[in-house]
């Protein structure tokens, strides 16, 4: 008699071919001698990624017409045969033990969900901010009892809780939210979900300042639809800290200053005023990523007032978006019911990634 499936290590791609190997290759001693699956998702690529996977036997191939990376996910959980569903994604290079640190938090029955940590061995200047940044966040996570923010990057579900959410939200087109707005359903419903700091992969950040600020516009952006599907999310989640939503009311303010000092050539500048306000705003991080990284914390005020920028911009396009889209309901079951075989009728196509 077989031994039971424990877990599933779902992984989506599309036109991985490049970077997938690594992933499957820190994965594969971790699942050897366990009862671990590993599926890949390949969501209708075109650069050969099926066949870096088939160079990997023990790894198991589920191809799709392009559907998405919400449909995708959805896709593996549906023909994954383990009790609990892994996530990470084919940039991901899972630490040496990260199968057994994701899988720990289960042990316990009330466990719903857990998540990982992204770290990175870039030395860019950017990337080094953006990982800064990262770990500000986990911060927050470290003292909560339980979280409602699952990133797919490493993730874990109890496979019967996911299926019953209907798992991912294929209204998100593109991979950024879709994760967030699932784990705002599930922490609606009161379950346990734990952070789990040991549970590393190792990312590749963006090491430029204009694809930084680029990756947080859509991240604002997406993440207004997120919380429109989950209105009492607007305030405050385990994720985000209250001082970066503050800073978004920087850029009017901002404008608004420099237009009234234009206006009234007061004594004291109100832009001048404002700039040292938002200074201030910046120092318990700076001071905090100065014991790490001095270089970076040196620069972070610069890195965040552009970041104010790009999320009040993202956050304005994602409200205009999202006013749109209220009006068109697409069913969370659908990538479920419908991916099935062959993927959806008339997939969304990849050039709307970056179309708002």
């Amino acid at each position: 008699m077989l031994e039971p499936v424990v877990a599933s290590i779902v992984i989506p791609t599309y036109n991985g071919r490049a970077k997938i190997g690594a992933c499957l290759d820190a994965l594969l001693p971790q699942v050897r001698g366990k009862s671990v699956e590993i599926l890949v998702v390949d969501d209708g690529s075109c650069d050969e990624t099926s066949v870096e996977v088939l160079k990997r036997s023990d790894v198991r191939l589920i191809t799709q017409r392009n559907a998405g990376p919400a449909a995708a996910r959805n896709r593996g959980a549906s023909e994954a045969s383990g009790r609990i569903l892994l996530f990470t994604d084919d940039d991901c290079v899972p630490s040496s033990n990260w199968l057994d640190m994701i899988l720990a938090p289960f042990a316990d029955g009330e466990v719903v969900a857990a998540k990982g940590v992204y770290r990175t061995r870039q030395r860019q200047l950017v990337a080094r901010f953006v990982q800064a940044e990262y770990e500000d966040k986990y911060r927050l996570m470290t003292t909560a009892t339980s979280i409602d923010f699952v990133d797919t990057y490493s993730a874990g579900f109890r496979r019967d809780r996911f299926l019953e959410m209907n798992g991912y939200d294929t209204s998100f087109p593109v991979a950024c939210a879709e994760d967030v707005e699932l784990s705002y359903r599930m922490s609606a419903r009161g379950w346990l979900m734990k952070f789990v700091p040991s549970a590393i992969v190792f990312h590749t950040h963006p090491a430029t300042l204009l694809g930084y600020l680029r990756k947080k516009y859509k991240f604002a952006f997406w993440r207004m639809y997120a919380v429109d599907k989950n209105p009492s999310k607007r305030i405050k989640d385990s994720h985000t800290p209250q001082m970066m939503k503050a800073q978004l009311l920087f850029v009017p303010a901002l404008v608004s200053a420099i237009l009234l000092d234009l206006a009234t050539r007061p004594r004291v500048s109100c832009s001048v005023v404002l700039l040292g306000v938002f200074l201030l705003s910046t120092a318990p991080f700076t001071l905090r990523v100065a014991r790490k990284d001095p270089l970076i914390s040196v620069l972070s005020p610069l890195f965040l007032a552009a970041r104010s920028v790009a999320q009040f911009l993202g956050v304005l396009a994602g409200i205009v978006y999202t006013w749109r889209h209220r009006a068109v309901v697409v069913p969370v079951a659908a990538s479920l019911k419908v991916y099935g075989e062959e993927g959806i009728s008339e997939p969304f196509s990849r050039k709307e990634n970056g179309v708002l």
